[in-house]
């Protein structure tokens, strides 16, 4: 508190000299250089002409207008861990192109510059994962966060020994761990349009390989030789197949051209990786679509090797079912409801399986038929796709209740319907009628059949049997009596 005239003259020159001394130090400070302020149009078409391959292109936000709502608040978390522990970090991949297109991500990725075992150091609910790709997966909940090191490419001075980055005889990655900087990262990259990388400090986009105008044009370029990128990891024909499906994208030429003479190359990929994509390929809702890029290049085959096969032989109507299949589930998947491996894998493979069933039948009753065609069936499927046994063992019920559902009469409907794989059953039923094959109406007594009441059911019950195949009666052995002492 002032309590003098002459204290409250002391503290007023002492606010006056700061104010002066403010008003001086803006005076002494440099003007700020106005920044070249370009026309929205011109600065539109700028950012559609290509650069050199590694040449960064600053997308601002008021261009790509990707609202902020949308990021995924987990994966900003972890970006601004990132930065403040002083490493470059960025929303990476798939994440950026389908804002930029409208869609929402499935999942968003991170890339940074932190090595891994730095980077899992900031989480306590981080964990390291794989040893060909080295990634740290942060957990939310249920909610993961994937983040990638900067790559490098192999022949980088970090790699002289080959310890950190291996290839085979043949170009295949063996391992790759080799680290770089975000613009050696941008080109290790497959696809221009999966080498996006979102900036957090001022909501900017940042390419480096062409990316935003092959998506603005809707085109999937290899970033690179295309031959070379797909001997390194074969599977890259694959995606090109499902990001052609999933984004209605046209494959460029170069990209394209040599698939054909490669494909064969997915028979050194685990059957377990093939498993994962096939499901990324048919099950993700655009499944039709995937089928046909498959059959485009050729690589279907390497999928469904003997479904593939059976393409060939008329007496089934395998292209229409898989159809039918495929159109099913992607119906499904727009409608919200769930879909299961067991059941695409169960119809996708079946006029293999009953193809082999008939041959038994020569040596065999109908159901050891059966159960050994779906032993060599699987066992040639695995080679190409593994398939985990809590899918394979549904897909043998499911099959097995092909033979048992023309079974219906007397009491053994009300049992059928209440198996735990009857739903499905009944579904490939109806999509077999729906593809062409004569089951004798089938399809529709089990729909009549499910829609009746009790009464309705027990007369329907006692209709003749429509087996597929009629019982051979047993001969009795006649009955030889001793003789009496």
């Amino acid at each position: 508190m002032l309590n003098t005239g002459l204290d409250y003259i002391i503290f007023l020159a002492i606010i006056l000299c700061v104010v002066i001394s403010g008003v001086l130090l803006v005076k002494r400070m440099p003007k700020p250089i106005p920044k070249e302020v370009i026309p929205e149009p011109e600065l539109k078409e700028q950012l559609m002409q290509d650069l050199h391959l590694g040449e960064k292109r600053v997308i601002p936000e008021n261009i790509h207008q990707i609202p902020r709502h949308l990021l995924d608040d987990n994966a900003m978390k972890v970006v601004y861990r990132l930065h403040d522990a002083g490493h470059e970090s960025y929303l990476v991949g798939g994440c950026i192109r389908d804002l930029l297109l409208g869609k929402r991500p499935k999942d968003f990725d991170v890339a940074t510059s932190a090595h891994p075992e730095e980077a899992v150091e900031l989480f306590h609910r981080g964990r390291l994962i794989g040893r060909r790709f080295k990634l740290l997966h942060v957990r939310f909940g249920r909610e993961i966060i994937e983040v990638a090191t900067f790559r490098a490419a192999h022949d980088s001075d970090d790699n002289e020994t080959g310890e950190h980055g291996r290839q085979s005889d043949t170009g295949l990655i063996l391992r790759d761990n080799v680290y770089g900087s975000i613009e050696e990262d941008a080109l290790r990259r497959d696809f221009t349009i999966n080498a996006l990388y979102y900036c957090v400090r001022d909501y900017s986009i940042h390419d480096f390989a062409n990316g935003y105008p092959d998506l603005q044009n809707r085109i999937i370029r290899m970033i690179g030789d295309p031959e070379q990128r797909y001997r390194e990891d074969p599977v890259r024909m694959l995606r090109a197949a499902r990001f052609a499906a999933k984004l209605g994208f046209e494959v460029e030429d170069t990209t394209a051209e040599p698939i054909h003479r490669l494909n064969s190359l997915l028979g050194r990929i685990a059957p377990a990786r093939l498993f994962d994509e096939t499901l990324k390929l048919l099950q993700t809702g655009h499944g039709s679509a995937s089928y046909r890029q498959l059959q485009r290049f050729g690589l279907f085959k390497y999928l469904f090797p003997s479904t593939q096969a059976i393409l060939e032989n008329p007496d089934y109507p395998t292209a229409e079912l898989i159809t039918q299949i495929l159109r099913n589930t992607d119906r499904r998947l727009d409608q919200g409801k769930s879909v299961t491996p067991a059941f695409m894998f169960a119809a996708l493979l079946w006029y293999p399986l009953q193809e082999r069933y008939l041959e038994l039948l020569d040596d065999l009753p109908p159901l050891p038929a059966l159960h050994e065609a779906a032993n060599q069936i699987l066992a040639m499927q695995v080679k190409a796709t593994a398939i985990p046994r809590r899918f394979s063992t549904p897909m043998r019920e499911i099959w097995e209740l092909q033979l048992r559902l023309p079974r219906y009469h007397g009491k053994k409907a009300e049992t059928l319907i209440m198996h735990p794989r009857f739903r499905a059953a009944y579904d490939l039923i109806v999509l077999r009628e729906s593809a062409g094959e004569d089951l004798q109406g089938l399809g529709k007594w089990w729909t009549d059949y499910q829609s009746a009441n009790t009464e309705q059911r027990r007369l329907m019950s006692i209709a003749k049997s429509t087996d597929e195949r009629p019982r051979k009666k047993r001969r009795r052995k006649p009955i030889t009596r001793k003789p009496s002492v």
